[in-house]
C-alpha cells in the first residue's frame, strides 16, 4: 500500500494526516516549522492559529455550524481538540490558541502511523500521492515547484475547453497573481482594561456574556475615527497593491470607505444594549477572550496595518482601553493560494497530475473550519488513492461539496477565496420565503446527503 506525504502541519495538513494515518496509511506529514517560520507565525506547532482563535458560529442552522456538524459526523480530530480547547465566546466557538495548537502537536505527533520530518520542501514528485497544505504562507521555493505544476495542469484544462477568452495558463497559475493580503487583530492584557468603563454581553443576548464591550459616545467616536483615518500605515517596500480580502479587511481600509461604515461593520452596537444605561451605544468594540486563564483579549475585528506605536495611540482612545498593554499588535501578511478553477478536481487533484491533491487555505478557502474540512476531504481522497480505490467527491448539496464545488467552478478570472455560507450551497426545489426555516431544511437536506458520502467513505474516530 502508498504512503501519503504531506506538506505542512498547519489545520489542514495536521486533519488530513490524522484521516490516512486512522484508516491505514502511512503517513510522512512534513513542517518547516520551526527550521524555517514564516512572518506571522510564533511557534513551531502544528495547527497554530495566527488570526482569530474563533471557529465562527456554534448556532444550529448556521453555514458554519453545518460546516462542522459535517467535520463532526465525519470524525474531524481538530474539531474535537477545538471543542476540548473552548473559551467562553457567546454563541460562537473559539478556542485557547496555545492550548489547541500543543494538543494537535501532541496527537498528531504520537499517532504511529505519522511520521513527522521538520524541513522545508521544495520539490514535489508527482508520481508520488501527495497533499500540499502549506497554507496562506507557502515558502518561496515551494510556491515556484507548484507555478510548475500548475503551469501542466493549466495547459491541460485549456486544450480540454479548445479556444476560449480565457487568460494564458501561465497568467493564472502566476504566483503574482494568486495572492490577497490578511492581517491580525491586536491583544491586550486583560488587567489592562478599565473595568468600570465597560460591560459585559453578548450581541442579542445569544449564549452567555462573553465579551467584553466598549461603549462609545458620537463624540468619542469621532475622536476615535479622526485619529484612525490620520494614523501612518507600515511601509513596505517591496509589496505590490495591496489586494485585501474582503472577509477580514484592515479596520483603517473600512474606516476609508466612509464615516460610518464601522459602525456598520465591526463597531457595530445593534443587539449590544448597554445594562448601565439601558440604552444602545452609538458604537461598541467588542473584547473577546483570548485563553482559557483569561488573562489576554483580542479586539474583534480590529486587525489593521498602522505603524506599533500608532497603534497604542488611536486603541487607546477606545473608552476602558486607556491605559491598555499590547501583548501583540496588528499585523498584515500575504496569503498565497492557487487558482483552483483552472487547477482543481472536486476531489482537490490536480487535473495534469491526479496524485497530487491541495488542501486548506491555499486552494482557495479561507477560514479556520474551511481549512480543516478540506484538510479532511483531502485525507480521505488520498486514502482512496493509496487503497487503490475510486475517490468520491462530497455531494453537491452538503457544505463539504458546495464549498469545493465553489473552489473548481469559479470564474477563474476573479477567483477570490471563500468562506462557507448558504449562498454557496444549492437552492432548495420550492421556493421559501422564511429565511431560518429555508436555512433549516438546507441544513437538513444537506446532511442527509452527507451522511450517505460518509457512509461509503468511512468515519474515523477521532
Amino acid at each position: 500500500m502508498n504512503r501519503v506525504r504531506i506538506i505542512g502541519a498547519g489545520l489542514a495538513g495536521s486533519e488530513a494526516a490524522w484521516q490516512c494515518a486512522r484508516r491505514g496509511i502511512a503517513v510522512e506529514l512534513c513542517e518547516m516549522r520551526p527550521v524555517r517560520s514564516t512572518p506571522a507565525h510564533q511557534t513551531g506547532d502544528f495547527a497554530e492559529l495566527v488570526c482569530s482563535n474563533s471557529l465562527k458560529s456554534a448556532s444550529v442552522n448556521t453555514a458554519p455550524w453545518l460546516l462542522k456538524e459535517e467535520m463532526r459526523r465525519a470524525g474531524s480530530l481538530l474539531l474535537e481538540i477545538a471543542r476540548a480547547c473552548a473559551v467562553p465566546a457567546g454563541h460562537a466557538l473559539a478556542v485557547d490558541r496555545s492550548t489547541f495548537s500543543a494538543k494537535v502537536t501532541a496527537t498528531v505527533s504520537r499517532e504511529p502511523l505519522i511520521t513527522v520530518r521538520r524541513e522545508e520542501v521544495a520539490r514535489v514528485n508527482e508520481g508520488d500521492i501527495t497533499i500540499i497544505a502549506t497554507g496562506p504562507l507557502t515558502s518561496d521555493a515551494l510556491a515556484s515547484e507548484i507555478e510548475r505544476l500548475s503551469q501542466a495542469s493549466g495547459d491541460l484544462e485549456s486544450s480540454r475547453a479548445g479556444a476560449s477568452a480565457l487568460p494564458s495558463p501561465s497568467e493564472l497559475s502566476s504566483p503574482h497573481r494568486l495572492y490577497f493580503y490578511d492581517s491580525i487583530s491586536p491583544i491586550v492584557e486583560a488587567d489592562s482594561i478599565d473595568m468600570t468603563k465597560v460591560y459585559l454581553a453578548a450581541r442579542y443576548d445569544k449564549g452567555t456574556a462573553d465579551y467584553i464591550n466598549c461603549p462609545m459616545t458620537q463624540e468619542e467616536y469621532d475622536r476615535f475615527y479622526d485619529a484612525l483615518v490620520a494614523a501612518e500605515p507600515v511601509e513596505e517596500r517591496d509589496w505590490e497593491k495591496l489586494n485585501y480580502f474582503e472577509g477580514c479587511l484592515p479596520i483603517e481600509e473600512i474606516a476609508r470607505r466612509g464615516r460610518d461604515t464601522l459602525r456598520f461593520g465591526p463597531m457595530k452596537p445593534v443587539g449590544l444594549r448597554d445594562p448601565r444605561t439601558g440604552k444602545r451605544p452609538y458604537a461598541v468594540v467588542q473584547l473577546r477572550q483570548e485563553n482559557l486563564r483569561a488573562d489576554s483579549y483580542n479586539l474583534v475585528g480590529f486587525q489593521n496595518h498602522l505603524r506599533f506605536g500608532d497603534q497604542a495611540r488611536v486603541l487607546r482612545l477606545i473608552p476602558g482601553l486607556e491605559d491598555a498593554r499590547f501583548l501583540r499588535y496588528g499585523q498584515i501578511h500575504r496569503n498565497t493560494y492557487i487558482n483552483a478553477p483552472t487547477l482543481l478536481r472536486e476531489t482537490l487533484q490536480m487535473n495534469a497530475h491526479p496524485r497530487v491533491l491541495f488542501a486548506g487555505q491555499i486552494c482557495g478557502v479561507e477560514g479556520y473550519v474551511e481549512s480543516i474540512a478540506t484538510g479532511l476531504m483531502a485525507g480521505v481522497h488520498a486514502t482512496a488513492l493509496a487503497s487503490g480505490t475510486d475517490t468520491v467527491a462530497a455531494p453537491r448539496t452538503s457544505a463539504f461539496g458546495s464549498l469545493v464545488h465553489y473552489v473548481t467552478h469559479a470564474d477563474p478570472r476573479n477567483f477570490q477565496p471563500a468562506n462557507i455560507t448558504f449562498d454557496l450551497l444549492p437552492p432548495l426545489e420550492k421556493r421559501v420565503r422564511d429565511r431560518q426555516e429555508r436555512h433549516r431544511l438546507q441544513c437538513e437536506a444537506a446532511l442527509r446527503e452527507f451522511d450517505r458520502w460518509v457512509e461509503r467513505v468511512g468515519a474515523v474516530a477521532a
